[in-house]
Order: C-alpha cells, then sequence, then structure tokens
C-alpha cells in the first residue's frame, strides 16, 4: 500500500460542498488516460489533460485550460496505477486536491449487471476484476486507477460510469447471440459500446430539435477511432453495431469490425495463428490500419487516396460499410427521422459524411454539400424528409453530470 497524502486528504473531507468545489473525470484508455476538473455547481469545465504512451518510456501529458493555454511535459508511466499518481501529483501542485468532492470513471464494460451508474464500492470492483475476461483491454486498467484515486483519497468517492449502460434496455432479440444457450446464462450476448458518446448525443438533440425529434427514429454514429451506431426509438437504444466486444460492427481504425467466424479456424491451420495473436490483429492491426497498410487515421488516407490504391480502398470500405448499417438499422426502426454524426471523424470529416449519405436518397434523404463543407448543425436540405445533424460529442461531461447526480449536487449544466 503506497503512502496516503494524508493532509489533502483531510483539506479535501473539510471542504466539503463548498462553493468552489470540482468534480474530477477519468477516462482511461488502453493506452491513455484522458482527465478533466469540472466546477461542480454549474459543470464546467476548467482544465482537460491526456496521458499519453502508457507504458512506453516516452509518454508525456498534455494540459488544456479553457482559456485555450496548452502545455506538454514527459512523466514515467509504466502502467495505469502510475498514470493515475501523475494526474494526482499534478492537479495537487497545480489546483489543489482538496476541493475534489468526486471522481467518475468511464468503465468501458459492465457485463450484465451494471446498468446504471453507482458509487464504486469494494464489492463493485470484485465485480469488475470478474468482469474482465469480457474487456481485457480496458477493465483491469481501470480497476488500476480507482485503485490508485482510492489509495491517495480514500474518502473521496468515485463513481463508475458504464458504456454499456445505454445498451442495457435493448430488446432480448437485439442482445442474444446465436450460439448455445449455455453461453448466454453466463453473460455473453451484445453488449453495445460508445454508451456515454450516446446519452450526451440523445441529451443535446433533445435540447436542440425539443421533444418530438428525440423520441422519434434516430441513428446515431459515433465515428472515430473506434466506430459504432446505435438505433434509438422512443428515446432507449433498439440496437447498436458493437457486440460483445468493441471489436464488432464497423471497420474501425485499428479493430476489425465484423468478421467470418471461419476465418478463427482457416488462419489457425494456415497459418499458426494462436489465440491471442489473433485478438492482437483484430484490435490493432486491422479496419483502416489493415487495409491501407500506412495508417489508421482518416485523415491520412484521405490525402493519400489519389494516388495510393489501399488508402482509397480503406476510406471506400468505411464509408460503405456505415452505408450498410445506415440502412440496416432503417428497417430495425420503421424508418428514420434523424441521422447524427459525431466522433473525430463524423465531426470533422465532410467528405466521408457525403459519401456516406450518397446512396441514402431512396430515404427521402436530401444533402446540403455548401451546409456539409461547412460542417453544419444540420447538414440536410429543408426539404428532406431526415434531418441530418453533426453533434460534437463530450464523454467526459456525461461523467461529471453523473457524478453531480449521484452525489445529489442537483444542477446540471445547460
Amino acid at each position: 500500500m503506497r503512502k496516503t497524502h494524508k493532509k489533502a486528504r483531510s483539506a479535501a473531507e473539510a471542504d466539503g460542498h463548498r462553493a468552489g468545489s470540482t468534480i474530477l473525470t477519468i477516462n482511461g484508455g488502453s493506452s491513455s488516460i484522458k482527465f478533466a476538473l469540472y466546477t461542480a455547481d454549474s459543470i464546467n469545465r476548467l482544465v482537460s489533460g491526456k496521458l499519453e504512451r502508457i507504458g512506453l518510456p516516452n509518454s508525456s501529458v498534455t494540459i488544456k485550460n479553457q482559456d485555450g493555454f496548452s502545455q506538454k511535459f514527459s512523466v514515467k508511466t509504466p502502467n495505469h496505477r502510475a498514470g493515475g499518481d501523475s494526474i494526482i501529483r499534478w492537479l495537487e501542485k497545480n489546483f489543489g486536491f482538496g476541493r475534489v468532492i468526486g471522481v467518475g470513471h468511464r468503465v468501458v464494460h459492465g457485463g450484465p449487471k451494471f446498468k446504471s451508474a453507482q458509487r464504486i464500492t469494494r464489492e463493485l470492483v470484485r465485480e469488475l476484476h470478474r468482469l474482465s475476461p469480457y474487456d481485457p483491454e480496458h477493465l483491469p486498467s481501470g480497476i488500476q486507477l480507482m485503485e490508485s484515486f482510492h489509495e491517495h483519497y480514500p474518502n473521496v468517492p468515485q463513481i463508475a460510469c458504464f458504456d454499456t449502460a445505454f445498451h442495457s434496455q435493448m430488446p432480448r432479440v437485439a442482445k442474444i447471440l446465436p450460439i448455445p444457450r449455455r453461453f448466454d446464462k453466463k453473460g455473453v450476448q451484445r453488449f453495445g459500446f460508445h454508451g456515454l458518446s450516446y446519452s450526451y448525443l440523445m441529451e443535446e438533440l433533445q435540447r436542440l430539435a425539443g421533444d418530438k425529434a428525440a423520441k422519434g427514429r434516430i441513428i446515431l454514429a459515433h465515428l472515430g477511432n473506434g466506430a459504432s451506431m446505435a438505433a434509438v426509438r422512443n428515446g432507449k437504444g433498439i440496437d447498436t453495431t458493437m457486440g460483445f466486444t468493441p471489436a464488432a460492427g464497423l471497420p474501425m481504425s485499428t479493430r476489425s469490425g465484423d468478421l467470418d467466424p471461419g476465418l478463427v479456424w482457416y488462419l489457425a491451420r494456415t497459418e499458426k495463428i494462436t489465440g491471442q495473436k489473433f485478438h492482437d490483429m483484430v484490435h490493432h492491426q486491422s479496419g483502416l490500419l489493415g487495409v491501407s497498410e500506412t495508417s489508421s487515421d482518416m485523415r491520412d488516407l484521405l490525402a493519400r487516396e489519389k494516388k495510393d490504391v489501399r488508402a482509397a480502398e480503406a476510406v471506400a470500405m468505411f464509408c460503405y460499410q456505415a452505408r450498410k448499417w445506415i440502412g440496416a438499422f432503417t428497417a430495425a426502426l420503421g424508418g428514420l427521422d434523424t441521422l447524427v454524426f459525431a466522433g473525430g471523424i463524423g465531426e470533422n470529416a465532410p467528405v466521408v459524411r457525403a459519401r456516406i449519405c450518397d446512396g441514402l436518397q431512396f430515404l427521402g434523404l436530401k444533402f446540403d454539400q455548401r451546409r456539409n463543407a461547412a460542417s453544419a448543425p444540420i447538414i440536410s436540405a429543408p426539404s428532406s424528409k431526415i434531418t441530418v445533424r453533426v453533434i460534437r460529442t463530450d464523454e467526459e461531461i456525461m461523467l461529471a453530470r453523473s457524478v453531480s447526480r449521484i452525489l445529489g449536487l442537483g444542477k446540471k449544466s445547460k
């Protein structure tokens, strides 16, 4: 057990919920940690940062405040626990940890049990350890972060916010996998991910367009390094592209998306590939990177597509598969009223949005190229039967709002 910062912890306890209190959010990835500090009363962001390349000798932290000022410095982070320690030290030095009254963690996988955000307890952590085989890429490192903050500040409440929770009310037909039923009894089913992003997008759609739009037939497209879609009707998710793991569905930056399961046995026989090597290939060597052989970044591929057929095929594959899923989800929804683009690609790549929507005219979608080029909030034409929107997602603010709600702080940012 590491030494606890007793003075700082006592200050946190003394501060309580007084004016000036803050909420810390932690969004841990497989090799990075995003964090942000918010005012507790109005949920306004004070500062944000990203610790990258965990486990490598050249890991670093980039910090940005609300005025646009940024700084970058190197740190030693052999694992996520050390990363959590580094974040705590930086906050203590620059803000003081005493005003932090809650820490919200993005937890990628909640399994079949966790269907809403809740306080982190010993029992919850034990269950997450049990669930770790569901998501070995994220859960073990996420637990390390929880343990780091608990060791330093055991009396500051921590909240787990599950990315799978948004999809927990999907109908049974969308959850069940067509494999022997005994696996279903063990919790092997389709879960879906990017739930914090989808929750934010639905709140924003409600704010921007009102109840009628938010209760209509909606497809949310979170397109970034990880890419997925969700079909939503009457405000509830009815289907999603990702499944038991985040590797399913759409092709992504380095993840394959859906594959023929027979490929596992074929590669085992012809390439002597092991289960671990297949896992690594599907998660880290496939998708845009695998097809292009050059880059996992859509920006690079768009810049190269005119002179590199591999890059062109990777972009075309991504857009084609996204359009196919929109068609499938429109059938599941019984029509489509609103299509929302979000995520790094969805928000910032007009050419990708245009190519995905090209061919959906039969649904009554009329695209406005001028609005799309400007990344306007609405990129469909006024006469379109389907409203196509671009909404910048914000997973971190959803973490802060969840902490505020569970701690009973009451006020939420507009």
